[in-house]
């Protein structure tokens, strides 16, 4: 209890936490960066550089989810979490949207070596270290049931 204790008393204070969406290698002082981190009188340049780097081994235009904590003393931490679920399954099956009615009408489909494959992608994730790759496929697989993606052994 005492180390918890301690370790909030080293911590900064925080100001503010801030989600963004940004592609991947293409943070610019222009929004939707500029205006969120300026507001906080972030440093945008070294935001974008550091950002830029970290998602440099992602295509271009990959929408990188990022959460920025951003401090009273204008310094900032960020964690880059890999693309959402959903995106990955739409660039595999290779649909621009979901479809209306899961369940009822499937737009496409799948095989589970797909899904194998997003759920190593994912499992790179700060928060998904913990999960096992059974559990994030189960997890990938009720998604794609829930966006009218068939799962298939094999196509």
């Amino acid at each position: 209890m005492m180390a918890t204790l301690k370790d909030a008393a080293a911590r900064k204070p925080v100001l503010a936490t801030i989600r963004l969406i940004v592609p991947a290698g293409a943070a610019r002082p222009a929004p939707p960066v500029g205006p969120a981190l300026g507001f906080y009188r972030l440093n945008l340049m070294a935001f974008c550089k550091d950002f830029n780097a970290r998602t440099q081994k992602y295509k271009a235009e990959t929408p990188m989810q990022v959460t920025l904590t951003a401090y009273k003393d204008s310094t900032f931490e960020f964690v880059v979490k890999s693309p959402s679920v959903s995106w990955f399954l739409k660039k595999a099956a290779g649909i621009e949207t979901a479809s209306g009615r899961p369940g009822h009408s499937n737009v496409s489909s799948l095989t589970l070596r797909h899904v194998y494959e997003i759920a190593k992608l994912k499992q790179a994730d700060p928060f998904c270290k913990h999960m096992s790759l059974e559990a994030l496929c189960k997890s990938i697989i009720g998604t794609a049931n829930s966006m009218g993606i068939e799962i298939v052994k094999d196509l």
